[in-house]
């Protein structure tokens, strides 16, 4: 039996399906980062800080189960994964940046210093 993700048992509704694709704890800022290229996932790591690699990986595989990550697995000792934007991912890009711009300002308007990512 397929398990169903959430935003499938709400059909119809497309910011629910939408929201709940990109709305994990770190999704945003993970799909963010890999529009500036492939990334290794300690470099993905370093970039997000106070994410744990538990969290991390989970938000990854469900990125991947989405098809907005791929990640690619060289046969080499030490083993190196890297994470990419896939196509579809990169239609959420304009998306991404305007939602940083808009944290962005939020955050000058109430005096707060603003961090990339």
């Amino acid at each position: 039996m397929q398990k169903l993700h959430d935003y499938e048992q709400v059909p119809g509704c497309t910011m629910y399906a939408t929201l709940n694709i990109i709305g994990g704890k770190w999704k945003g800022v993970i799909l963010y980062h890999l529009t500036k290229g492939t990334m290794r996932f300690n470099a993905l790591k370093r970039e997000l800080g106070d994410c744990s690699q538990r969290l991390l990986i989970k938000q990854l595989r469900e990125l991947e189960a989405d098809g907005l990550v791929q990640r690619t697995v060289y046969p080499v000792v030490p083993p190196r994964v890297d994470y990419s934007i896939t196509e579809e991912g990169r239609s959420l890009e304009p998306i991404l940046h305007e939602l940083r711009n808009w944290g962005e300002a939020w955050l000058h308007r109430r005096g707060l210093v603003a961090r990339d990512g």
